[in-house]
């Protein structure tokens, strides 16, 4: 498998992450270059790391996650979007709910837009794929891509201005769901 068929893996691994850190973005009242930056590395970082996991782990502990990583996607996501819907209509006041991005928010969402990366990295264990390079790519592509993602959720954001919020969560819920009928459906 060549550098060019990486990089299309990592950007379909990414695109999880991406519409994530787009909301992210969408619901920040001020942005900084960190908050794109601690974004974007924290979804490389997972995006990296779980196929290695997952070449290192085999196929024997993938069956495993792969009967259950559908539905911890759809509850995390599903709760922190609830969440964010939730405040978003409960609240008067004209602001977005993430008045800051917490770690624990950051590492729950990289880890359910990763999980299935897991599976990936199985899969390039049998093909004999070097690792190493391969987690680069793929964690560099969703950086990238990730950090960009928060600066075009911020412009949204700003145009939707209190929606934001609910707009953000719904996207989570999407994903949540998405990310559950492909598992169970195969779509």
């Amino acid at each position: 498998m060549g550098y060019f068929e990486i990089i299309l893996i990592g950007i379909g691994l990414s695109m999880d992450a991406v519409a994530v850190s787009m909301t992210n973005g969408m619901c920040l009242k001020q942005m900084h270059v960190k908050h794109a930056f601690v974004t974007a590395l924290a979804f490389g970082l997972f995006q990296g790391i779980m196929p290695l996991i997952g070449y290192f782990a085999g196929s024997v502990f993938a069956e495993k996650v792969n009967a259950i990583d559908h539905w911890l996607a759809l509850i995390l996501l599903g709760f922190i979007g609830g969440k964010m819907v939730y405040e978003a209509v409960k609240s008067d006041e004209d602001h977005t709910v993430c008045k800051v991005l917490t770690f624990r928010l950051l590492l729950v969402q990289a880890i359910a837009t990763s999980i299935d990366a897991l599976a990936v990295g199985v899969s390039f264990a049998a093909l004999t794929v070097n690792i190493i390079s391969s987690v680069c790519i793929i964690a560099t592509t969703t950086f990238i891509l990730s950090f960009i993602a928060v600066y075009i959720g911020k412009k949204f954001g700003d145009l939707l201005k209190q929606k934001a919020e609910i707009v953000g969560g719904i996207i989570l819920i999407l994903i949540g769901l998405k990310i559950f009928v492909e598992h169970m459906f195969g779509i």
